[in-house]
């Protein structure tokens, strides 16, 4: 029988985090950890190991759990940073401390959560973080580096209020559907699909380097699903 693989959530807090960690009661075979700087309401069945550490210590953390993979969930706004500086220090910054971290403890799969349009020459601050964010991590050649791209992601926030995100979740579906060709990527998904997604390039055997944009994030998410369908049948 082979060992349960283990698996780091760093970002616990925020959409998708949430709900990777509502979806670990389902993960057989899949150990799910976290670090984070403060307490996360878990709900009925939940199973994961958290280590609550302000963020310097995330690295020695990370180099004592020695996970087999990383999902980096993290991230901010400029609004809630305050500046573009500390918008920075939390999307590029700290995200490429805990890519460092993971590939000096061995960590084998690596996953960002990233967003659609990141590009470093972008004009858009956000943007450009998130591409110079990619860039730099695909200079530290880790195992297996997959970077995901999602568009507008359709769920509930807890405390924290996007009213433009909030409008754009409400005509999403309708604006969808003129989104083709080229223009597909820009599509809005489910966090429950991009959750899906970066757990199953998490605990992928192949290494190199990825990029999934709408399509393949919802392809991943359906043979993880797939996968795990067949699990459950197996243990009947």
């Amino acid at each position: 029988m082979s060992e349960d693989l283990r698996v780091l959530l760093v970002g616990a807090t925020g959409l998708i985090g949430r709900t990777i960690i509502a979806r670990s009661p389902a993960l057989s075979g899949i150990i799910l950890q976290g670090v984070a700087r403060r307490e996360i309401p878990f709900g009925e069945g939940v199973r994961m190991e958290l280590v609550l550490a302000e963020s310097d210590a995330w690295p020695s953390v990370i180099e004592q759990l020695a996970p087999d993979g990383v999902i980096s969930a993290l991230g901010t706004t400029r609004k809630k940073a305050g500046s573009d500086t500390a918008f920075a220090a939390v999307d590029h910054d700290l995200v490429l401390e805990v890519a460092k971290a993971a590939k000096q403890a061995g960590v084998r799969n690596f996953v960002q959560i990233s967003s659609v349009g990141a590009d470093p020459y972008s004009k858009n601050t956000y943007l450009k973080v998130k591409g110079e964010t990619e860039a730099d991590l695909r200079k530290l050649r880790l195992r297996r580096l997959d970077i995901l791209r999602p568009g507008l992601l359709r769920g509930k926030r807890l405390n924290d209020l996007r009213p433009a995100e909030k409008t754009g979740q409400m005509v999403a579906p309708l604006a969808d559907m003129f989104l083709r060709g080229d223009k597909a990527k820009y599509r809005s998904i489910k966090a429950t699909t991009v959750a899906d997604a970066a757990i199953a390039c998490a605990t992928a055997k192949a290494g190199g380097q990825f990029v999934h944009e709408h399509e393949g994030i919802v392809r991943l998410a359906r043979e993880f699903e797939r996968a795990l369908a067949a699990q459950r049948e197996n243990a009947a």
